[in-house]
């Protein structure tokens, strides 16, 4: 690659907490210490893919005090519509991958930087090899499903909402002697159920990559019960399929199926089963807006100097990583390999059962709680 002048940046997939201060940072590192043009294209690769183009050019003066403090993302972003098999209005589907790599060129770019998750990581650097576009990866979401590093931007700022969820949830429980459920979001890892678990002292948290029973969550209850307390607190990830195994899922805009319901299918399960009342509550895009914690913050500042170091030094077709408390990035074919599970015998999971919390059954050899 030449000499970089023009950077584009752009948002893809989900939003979350700490999105405008990677943009902050790229911006900042690249015009301030490089001296480049920055782009942020609008509505993430539809801002390449339409005509006419949708970008503007990002300056110093657009980022007050306030933009490092702001949820989602101002250039804003897109999470369906696969530009290898885009949906026409006519119905039928059309490979818009090309208009894509016109656009980059339209805009005469020299490098992307993609802030995004295990998903459009894998989309968008299909869409750069195809066009022999030098790409960076940061990675972003509340799920902290991608591989490679141990945080993505957004994952802890929606862990510490659902924690205060059940700060706020826990009063009410004991006041009316109930089991409250909490369904929160996470798709097919249970990485923000079991941390927010922990860290909210609930009794039972359940995860997509580890099976229950039913009847176990009803005895776990009610040892609770004898132990002297009159309410429970249980944390369900969204991705958590019925006891049969029947995923849970409700039909959204544009045909989308979408995971949901599997707090109802458990409070109706549960009341049966112990006679006791249960109320539950569903989360949803709560965990995805809001001001960025402080730890969002910093990774977010961390990864969008470094994507930006990245790109002058010519480390393309990489992501930024967090490993071993610092910043470091890993090759994208090692990032896009689909969703990073919770892993069922690590740390979280023992200290979870250590403290008496159901996780779910115990794995061929593992020994029982």
């Amino acid at each position: 690659m030449g000499k970089v002048r023009r950077l584009g940046v752009l948002t893809s997939g989900g939003d979350c907490a700490g999105l405008n201060a990677v943009i902050r940072a790229v911006t900042y590192r690249a015009v301030r210490s490089y001296g480049w043009k920055v782009f942020g294209i609008i509505d993430g690769t539809m801002g390449l893919m339409e005509r006419p183009l949708r970008y503007r050019e990002l300056d110093l003066d657009m980022f007050s005090g306030n933009m490092l403090r702001e949820g989602g993302t101002f250039l804003g972003t897109v999470n369906r519509g696969d530009p290898f098999n885009y949906p026409m209005p006519d119905g039928s589907h059309k490979d818009r991958s090309l208009d894509f790599v016109d656009g980059f060129n339209k805009l005469a770019l020299d490098a992307l930087i993609v802030i995004g998750g295990d998903g459009s990581m894998k989309i968008l650097s299909q869409l750069c090899d195809l066009g022999g576009i030098g790409m960076v990866g940061v990675p972003k979401t509340i799920d902290n499903d991608v591989h490679g590093t141990d945080f993505a931007v957004g994952f802890t700022t929606a862990v510490n909402v659902v924690t205060e969820a059940l700060d706020r949830l826990h009063p009410t429980a004991a006041s009316h002697h109930r089991v409250m459920i909490l369904e929160v979001m996470g798709r097919d890892a249970g990485h923000i159920a079991v941390n927010a678990a922990i860290s909210g002292g609930a009794d039972v948290a359940l995860v997509p990559e580890l099976p229950y029973r039913l009847d176990s969550i009803a005895r776990k209850i009610e040892e609770v019960i004898r132990e002297g307390r009159n309410h429970a607190l249980i944390v369900v990830a969204e991705g958590c399929k019925t006891e049969d195994g029947t995923p849970a899922t409700v039909a959204h805009s544009h045909g989308q199926m979408r995971y949901g319901g599997i707090g109802a299918y458990l409070s109706d399960k549960i009341a049966a089963m112990t006679e006791l009342e249960t109320r539950v509550t569903t989360l949803g895009h709560v965990q995805r807006g809001g001001t960025p914690s402080t730890r969002d913050r910093l990774l977010a500042s961390a990864f969008g100097v470094h994507a930006v170091d990245m790109v002058a030094e010519g480390k393309l077709g990489r992501m930024v990583a967090w490993q071993e408390r610092g910043v470091t990035d890993v090759p994208l074919e090692e990032v896009c390999i689909g969703p990073r599970s919770l892993e069922t015998e690590g740390t979280l999971i023992k200290v979870a059962r250590g403290l008496g919390i159901y996780v779910g059954e115990p794995q061929p050899g593992e020994a029982a709680d």
